[in-house]
């Protein structure tokens, strides 16, 4: 993905280059008011491999929305925080939780993720 190549006139689409990969919302959830190391994101979000998890990281990263910290230490420390620009789209994402939870309670399903209801 290379989000600064692209230009976009409409704004859902432009969130969605940022935010719609297949985990990056729940790592931009996690990581909202935490700063986590790549272990500690694996046991929140189980079902993505690490791979997966590791290509979803990098891009938000590229996108600004994600700070990655590597410590010279051995073995090796990285940390991933948001950045100011990450931060500022906790509103939508608890916007799409409270929206998902209401379809999913409506359509008598159970909430079955990894993401939890912020007060």
């Amino acid at each position: 993905m290379d989000c600064c190549r692209t230009e976009y006139n409409c704004p859902v689409g432009a969130t969605l280059e940022l935010i719609g990969g297949k985990y990056k919302s729940l790592i931009l959830w996690h990581l909202i008011d935490a700063t986590l190391r790549f272990g500690e994101l694996r046991r929140l979000i189980p079902q993505a491999t690490p791979k997966m998890l590791t290509q979803q990281l990098r891009e938000l990263e590229e996108a600004n929305l994600v700070i990655r910290t590597v410590y010279p230490v051995v073995p090796p420390k990285v940390e991933y925080k948001t950045s100011d620009f990450g931060r500022s789209i906790k509103p939508v994402l608890e916007a799409m939780y409270a929206w998902g939870a209401d379809y999913l309670q409506k359509s008598g399903k159970e909430i079955s993720c990894s993401m939890a209801a912020r007060a």
